[in-house]
């Protein structure tokens, strides 16, 4: 150090890291690096001080002075690269920004560099989420130069991770943003970022974003997408420290180069595309759902009914659907399938394509109102419409799996109808393509079986359809597993399904292979087993061990008894198990019981693993063993068995245990029967409770639909009734007009004669009418008095009576006039002739009254017009003559009389 700088290497790291001097700092940032590198573990307490205060990193990664900053994001990644887990997670929230506006955008490629490296080593040790939410506020910054910055460092991280480590939708979702930018270098890079993601994800990040770019942007990007659909797959080129340390385990344990295939393994699954459905958010359709969706479905005009169902459509047409309940519209559709119009159908399809798709595994519930339906409409022969229900049958089993739909697939396939069975057959085929479950033995026999029945239809396809379907069970059962269900075909058909085994491509493999051969691997440890019928001697034993076989050779003879004692126990026949401790035993001089742990070494011959029925006598042998073995020396006179090979305390050890795990394998199995028993009936009660349900629910839209008739009905009643009123009202009116034109026609007609009087009171009666209305006003005459007196003409419609007809002089003759007689008592009720055309009363005619159901008229008018019609008819005379009198005194009285020439 040059004369008069002041030495700061004793100073503590961290007071170096905030030193204002940048040389200082620079000095601290090189000689924490070296330190870093030279800890021998991430707990060293070199990391102690940065991992407690994380802000000290801060301003290094972000230091004033370039120089110094380039070395203080070199010491940040010598921190990350081995302080571990630990100093990633506690430094990541205060560095990961600086990083982005300070380091990434800087001048000096070393430094650009350090950065990148800085932002893929916090990835490499934990997670990516924490990084990229970190990061996606520079993407708003107002500097253009930090937003291009942060969209190369989120392209490297997609570069080296993928899309599977790394979550690509808050990405794709901040995207069409970028686009719009002013800066063409800030365009560029976004470009850039989105052709690396379709790298990974193909059509996939489409639907999140791709709406919102304007049509040129979108030209531009499809150009691009054009040279990367014809590169390969990418691979993910940098390991998380999780998948680090889980391929070296893999590599420890594996064997004969499974760790190779492993590794290739896991990049092919890196390969794989990325489905929408996993990048997109789950919509809430509901609220889109057409509020009478039902109503209309239930229209009988088919427009209305494919109206209602393109609504529907277009609501369920998005990437992925929130959860709810659907029950009643899954009911709905499946109602259409059995519409008669074709249409109808095949929307109703299309519907149930987009919601399985969008619920994928929440659809599953539904697959028993919807599935048979649809498989029951294959029967259309139109191609379009065949093509829509089998695009929604494949979205429906992709929500369930193989063991839920296969009893209803393989019902349908013995269908009376041949294109119902060929379309399921189809199915059938497409889902052991794209299943991912192995199916069970019981399954893979029930399908074999319909398989080969399938093989012997008349018709071609029927038969081409039963040997792929072989053929792909063979595919993912493997060709040994399908043996048994071939026996029996002919070469022919044996050699077409061994065509489509070959062609035939699966998602599920199941390999019964290594699982065979892994028990044939156990009894060749340490071991050499001798062939026919010797026992099989280890090779290492120690002395009594090996002192065992020469006193086993003369022992044939005392084998009868082994097999003498277990009968008398009830047990089965074996190779006795006493014999051990018996006869062995005693010519070594132990005493009897079980063998040895030295006796390990001898291995059970082959032969004898049938003989398991020893285990449940093993106890009891244990405890028999130090009986006298002479005491059932008496039968040995049969012959031995020249095959009882003798045994080992050991071997029978094993026997026992083997016979325990038999019964216990066997009590499991009668439990999972027992299970599977109760299952079915729990499934059959469910079955019947559904359909009860879809009864109630049925008939309680029935009774709901009937109420609303009713109400309607009801609704239509009252307005009638309101109508009917109102008509009612205004015939009132009318009646009551009509009554006031009557008063004031028999006001008229009680000034001018009738026809049938004589020419010279007819004549008088033009002259005399304002002689009249004089009279009439002045209150002299009877016919003044009863007007003036409050009496009322009526009558029942406006006819004057010239303009009556006989039938209504007739009705209109017995008219009374209660006016008259109220002012006139002398004359009592007055009743007009009917020469008149009409009469007058107090309350109009009696016979239009009864018609109109009126009360108006008193209730002895009908003996008065009955009794008294010479009456009437002499009461009208003597009024019309006094009437005639009178004009003719006023006229002599005003001068008026005409001679009788001008009449």
């Amino acid at each position: 150090m040059a004369d008069g700088e002041e030495d700061f290497s004793s100073l503590p790291l961290p007071e170096r890291f905030t030193h204002k001097n940048w040389k200082v700092r620079k000095g601290g940032y090189e000689d924490a690096k070296q330190q870093f590198e030279k800890s021998p573990d991430e707990s060293d307490p070199v990391f102690t001080p940065f991992i407690q205060d994380a802000g000290l990193w801060k301003g290094a990664v972000a230091d004033s002075n370039v120089a110094a900053q380039q070395d203080g994001l070199a010491a940040y990644c010598a921190f990350l690269k081995f302080g571990g887990v630990q100093a990633c997670t506690r430094s990541r929230a205060t560095t990961v920004f600086p990083i982005v506006e300070k380091g990434l955008p800087s001048a000096r490629p070393a430094a650009k560099t350090n950065a990148q490296e800085a932002l893929l080593l916090l990835v490499e040790l934990d997670k990516a989420d924490p990084v990229i939410e970190e990061m996606l506020p520079g993407l708003s910054h107002k500097v253009p130069k930090v937003i291009a910055a942060t969209l190369t460092g989120l392209r490297t991280i997609y570069h080296n991770f993928g899309c599977k480590i790394v979550d690509p939708k808050p990405v794709l979702k901040a995207l069409p943003k970028v686009f719009g930018h002013a800066d063409k270098n800030v365009r560029a890079e976004a470009q850039s970022l989105t052709v690396e993601m379709y790298r990974w994800l193909k059509e996939a990040i489409k639907p999140l974003f791709w709406a919102e770019l304007k049509p040129v942007q979108q030209t531009d990007l499809e150009k691009l997408f054009e040279n990367v659909k014809q590169e390969p797959p990418p691979k993910q080129e940098r390991l998380t420290r999780a998948q680090q340390d889980a391929m070296a385990t893999a590599s420890a344990a594996a064997e004969d180069g499974e760790a190779e295939d492993g590794g290739e393994d896991y990049g092919d699954e890196d390969g794989e595309e990325v489905d929408a459905f996993d990048l997109a958010e789950p919509v809430d359709v509901m609220p889109k759902v057409p509020k009478d969706l039902h109503e209309q479905l239930s229209s009988s005009k088919w427009k209305d009914r494919k109206e209602a169902l393109d609504a529907l459509h277009s609501a369920l047409n998005v990437p992925r659907i929130k959860d709810g309940p659907f029950d009643d519209i899954v009911r709905a559709l499946a109602a259409r399938m059995k519409d008669a119009n074709i249409a109808v159908v095949t929307v109703a399809a299309n519907c149930v394509d987009l919601l399985a798709k969008g619920l994928r595994s929440g659809f599953g519930k539904y697959r028993s109102t919807i599935m048979a339906p649809i498989l029951e409409r294959l029967k259309e022969k139109k191609q379009s419409v065949a093509e829509a229900l089998g695009q929604a049958l494949d979205s429906v089993f992709a929500s369930t799996t193989l063991t839920e739909c296969l009893e209803e697939i393989l019902e349908f396939l013995k269908h009376k109808n041949p294109q119902v069975k060929q379309e399921t057959l189809k199915f059938l085929i497409r889902c052991l393509r794209t299943t991912r479950d192995v199916p069970s033995k019981a399954e893979v026999k029930s399908i074999a079986e319909a398989a080969t029945k399938l093989l012997t239809e008349s018709s071609e396809v029927n038969r081409s359809g039963g040997a792929e379907i072989l053929g792909t069970l063979m595919k993912i059962m493997g060709e040994r597993a399908m043996n048994p269900y071939l026996e029996g075909l002919d070469d022919i058909r044996k050699t077409k399904i061994k065509e489509f085994f070959e062609t035939a491509e699966v998602k599920a493999k199941d390999r019964p292979k290594p699982i065979v051969g892994a028990p044939k691997a156990v009894p060749a440890a340490g071991k050499k087993v001798v062939g026919g019928k010797k026992p099989a001697l280890g090779m290492k034993k120690p002395a009594p061990a090996a002192a065992a076989p020469p006193p086993e050779e003369p022992a044939p003879a005392p084998s009868p008894p082994k097999k003498a004692v277990p009968s008398r126990l009830g047990g089965p026949k074996t190779g006795g198990l006493p014999a051990p401790g018996s006869g062995l035993k005693k010519k070594l001089g132990g005493p009897g019981g079980i063998a040895s742990p030295q006796r390990r070494v001898v291995s059970p011959p082959s032969e004898e693993q049938p003989a398991a029925p020893a285990a449940p006598k093993f106890g009891l042998g244990r405890g028999l063993a130090g009986r006298p073995i002479a005491k059932p020396a008496a039968p040995r006179e049969p012959s031995p068995p020249p095959a009882a090979p003798p045994l080992t305390g050991m071997s029978a050890i094993e026997r026992a245990e083997l016979e325990e795990l038999r019964l216990e394998q066997e009590k499991f199995t009668r439990l999972v029967e027992d299970l599977k028993s109760e299952r079915t009936k729990l499934k059959s009660q469910v079955t019947e409770l559904q359909d009860q349900n879809a009864q109630l629910i049925e008939d309680h839209t029935r009774d709901v639909l009937s109420i609303k008739a009713k109400e309607t009905q009801l609704v239509r009643a009252r307005s009638d009734a309101e109508t009917a009123e109102q008509t009612v009202q205004k015939q009132q009116r009318e009646i009551d007009r009509l009554k006031r034109e009557l008063a004031r026609a028999l006001r008229a007609s009680a000034i001018s004669p009738p026809n049938t009087l004589p020419e010279g009171i007819s004549m008088a009666y033009g002259d005399a009418g304002s002689v009249y209305q004089d009279t009439a006003s002045n209150g002299h005459g009877p016919l003044a008095r009863g007007y003036h007196s409050g009496s009322r003409f009526e009558s029942s419609r406006p006819r004057s009576y010239a303009s009556a007809s006989p039938s209504e002089e007739k009705e209109n003759s017995g008219l009374e006039s209660p006016g008259l007689g109220s002012r006139d008592g002398g004359l009592g009720r007055r009743k007009l002739s009917p020469t008149f055309g009409t009469g007058y009363s107090g309350m109009g005619s009696p016979t239009r009254s009864s018609m109109l159901g009126s009360s108006n008229a008193s209730g002895d008018d009908q003996p008065t017009r009955s009794t008294e019609p010479a009456e009437n008819w002499k009461r009208a005379a003597e009024v019309t003559s006094q009437l005639k009198a009178r004009i003719e005194q006023m006229k002599a009285r005003q001068g008026l009389t005409r001679p009788p020439a001008q009449r």
